[in-house]
């Protein structure tokens, strides 16, 4: 550990699934310190957040109230940062109030729109405050859409699947969303037509993405992150996929983004960008 302080983090959406990862992960990383805890679940108001998320009292409570914690933040001698794993419905709302408090957001969550991504990036210029919008955390996922840019210099013909647990509000993913992104803007179409296809069930082709990318979602128990991005040609299939089987997987990147948003004072949007 360093002399400098530890960064001061919350997390908002403590008591949900990644929150509960990103408790343990910050609750044992030297150079932070977990400051405040935040979920809207009244099954866990009160409760604390440590012995929530498995890993031992930690003498802080879970609040209801990001405001008041946000607040608290700006009383720590270090510029705070707050770690975002909520609802696609309320994520632009604490990302803004974070921005106006001084806090720094990591987000997690997905769902936010094209634009509302421009507005938060443009108040966080304004506010010189780094902020980091973070589709998926992990590494693997980093390095399959790496490859997946490679792979489209040489194939005009590109799919996504991307499958998730049942409980996932937003489709398609941010991950998918980001990977075709990525593989837009190259100077290439994809999916050249070779017929006038009907659905006869509407969706049944998946959505359509810029430069004609399509991408299929899946929603089923048992599942929890999963993609893949399939390239074809005459005679051959190329499939690169990620899988998810445990969500502590994501949390090397959640640290890191913690570490790296305190050097920026903009938004950065993607994991890779910060690599």
């Amino acid at each position: 550990m360093t002399n400098a302080s530890p960064i001061p983090v919350v997390v908002n959406g403590a008591a949900g699934k990644m929150g509960r990862e990103v408790i343990k992960a910050v609750s044992q990383a030297d150079d932070m310190t977990l400051i405040g805890a935040v979920d809207h679940n009244p099954n866990y108001m009160g409760q604390d957040v440590g012995e929530v998320a498995g890993c031992g009292e930690l003498e802080i409570p879970i609040l209801n109230d990001l405001q008041a914690t946000l607040v608290m933040a700006t009383q720590e001698k270090v510029q705070g940062v707050m770690v975002d794993f909520t609802h696609p419905d309320s994520v632009y709302e604490n990302v803004r109030t974070a921005i106006a408090y001084g806090v720094r957001p990591v987000v997690g969550t997905t769902g936010l729109s094209s634009d509302q991504i421009k507005d938060l990036g443009e108040f966080a210029e304004k506010a010189s405050t780094g902020a980091l919008i973070i589709p998926n955390f992990s590494i693997g996922m980093v390095l399959l859409q790496q490859a997946a840019i490679q792979a489209s210099h040489y194939f005009d013909h590109v799919e996504i699947i991307e499958l998730h647990h049942n409980q996932k509000a937003d489709a398609p993913s941010g991950t998918a969303i980001q990977t075709a992104q990525q593989l837009a803007g190259l100077g290439k179409t994809y999916n050249p037509a070779k017929v006038e296809e009907t659905e006869k069930l509407a969706g049944a082709r998946g959505s359509v993405a810029n430069d004609n990318i399509r991408i299929h979602s899946v929603r089923l128990p048992g599942l929890i992150a999963h993609q893949e991005v399939i390239f074809g040609a005459t005679g051959q299939i190329y499939t690169l996929r990620h899988d998810t089987s445990d969500r502590s997987c994501y949390m090397p990147g959640v640290l890191l983004a913690i570490r790296q948003v305190t050097q920026l004072k903009s938004l950065v949007y993607g994991l890779d960008k910060i690599l």
